[in-house]
């Protein structure tokens, strides 16, 4: 369908869909009290739902269903970016900005502000890093005084002035970063160069995340300036079996950066919603311990969830815990039951401390009969 649409056609179609969901949520009646209960481990009468999790490609392809189910079950929490995850922030006044819906619909290629080259490749979902800024230590010194961008530019966070107008009262806010501390390393060094820097280059290797964890406090201060609830940061540290690298060579760079980071974040009244794919059992203790509130997107695939519940339940909220994959696949009766499996293992045993939806974005190949079936199972 993507393909025989004109560019003006598919921004059209987004910006329907987007507003007819947010139609939806702001009629519905305010949440933002018993979320904000729940996902602090307060208790709650049901678990808090978030299904607005949604690839460009999904939305053009299921707009007008999106839009009715939406209205049948609006979520309880809304989650804001101020750019898009692989575009990031373009200033109002750069000379050759990236359409975003065109760059995630074609086969597109772009640099972003920090540097990083990404390409979408049309039918895919998301963009892949192809060029990176920094992959000589030598020009650390020039990369940080001249050339890493301001956490405080004018405008970073703007776009999401309209949605907090219309939601921030009755609803629970969550401001995302994405690409915020190792992604972000290896967005500049390159994935194989910073798994390398671990071990090799460990001077260069912590001023670079000594800066970008700097960044990263600024940033916080400006979503807390604007009143959101939670902070929402992308940190992909699993494959499908294990954590990428050893616990230990994690917390020797990371544990107590990430404990600054939800240091900062509390003192501003916000939640810490940390997002990592893959398998990251191993440092959820070490998460609880820097002070994050709530792990995402537990992946079904890569954690097994009765151990997370046993081990962790009570002590952090969960969020996702739907396989965007398994949707594809299963039949509605098998959503059905996937749903609420999850529910009952890390939402109805632990006080409803679960934000219940799909592990990631949902991807277009999901059947409309699966999508009915998900979002009756997860409003049950």
């Amino acid at each position: 369908m993507t393909a025989d649409l004109t560019l003006a056609e598919r921004e059209a179609a987004v910006a329907r869909c987007n507003q007819a969901m947010d139609a939806a949520t702001a009629a519905a009646p305010p949440s933002k009290t018993w979320v904000r209960q729940a996902l602090r481990r307060g208790g709650a009468a049901r678990c808090p739902v978030r299904l607005r999790r949604l690839s460009l490609d999904i939305i053009l392809r299921q707009s007008d269903l999106l839009a009715d189910l939406f209205r049948t079950y609006p979520d309880d929490a809304v989650y804001v970016a101020a750019y898009d995850i692989f575009v990031g922030f373009q200033r109002p006044d750069a000379p050759r900005r990236v359409n975003v819906v065109q760059a995630m619909t074609e086969s597109m290629t772009w640099t972003d502000e920090w540097g990083t080259a990404w390409a979408h490749a049309a039918g895919g979902v998301g963009a892949a890093t192809v060029a990176n800024p920094l992959t000589d230590w030598a020009d650390l010194d020039d990369y940080l005084a001249r050339r890493m961008p301001r956490p405080d530019e004018p405008g970073r966070l703007d776009a999401v002035l309209p949605t907090l107008r219309q939601h921030a009262a009755s609803r629970y806010v969550c401001g995302m970063t994405h690409l915020a501390l190792f992604e972000r390393f290896h967005c500049l060094r390159g994935m194989e160069q910073a798994f390398e820097d671990l071990l090799v280059y460990p001077a260069e290797t912590e001023r670079l995340l000594d800066a970008l964890t700097d960044y990263l406090l600024v940033l916080i201060g400006g979503w807390g300036r604007l009143g959101v609830d939670a902070w929402f940061l992308t940190e992909d540290w699993g494959t499908q079996l294990a954590l990428m690298i050893s616990p230990e060579t994690w917390r020797r760079y990371f544990a107590r950066r990430y404990r600054r980071l939800c240091e900062e974040a509390h003192r501003w009244k916000m939640e810490v919603v940390f997002h990592s794919c893959g398998n990251v059992t191993a440092i959820v203790g070490d998460l609880i311990d820097a002070g994050v509130d709530v792990l995402d997107p537990v992946q079904p695939e890569a954690m097994d969830l009765d151990l997370l519940a046993r081990e962790f339940g009570g002590r952090i909220a969960f969020s996702g815990g739907i396989s965007d994959q398994a949707l594809v696949a299963y039949t509605p009766d098998q959503v059905r039951d996937h749903v609420r499996r999850a529910l009952d293992t890390l939402g109805h045993a632990h006080g409803n401390a679960y934000l219940v939806g799909p592990s990631n974005v949902l991807p277009p190949e999901i059947p409309p009969r699966n999508l009915v079936a998900l979002f009756e199972a997860c409003h049950e």
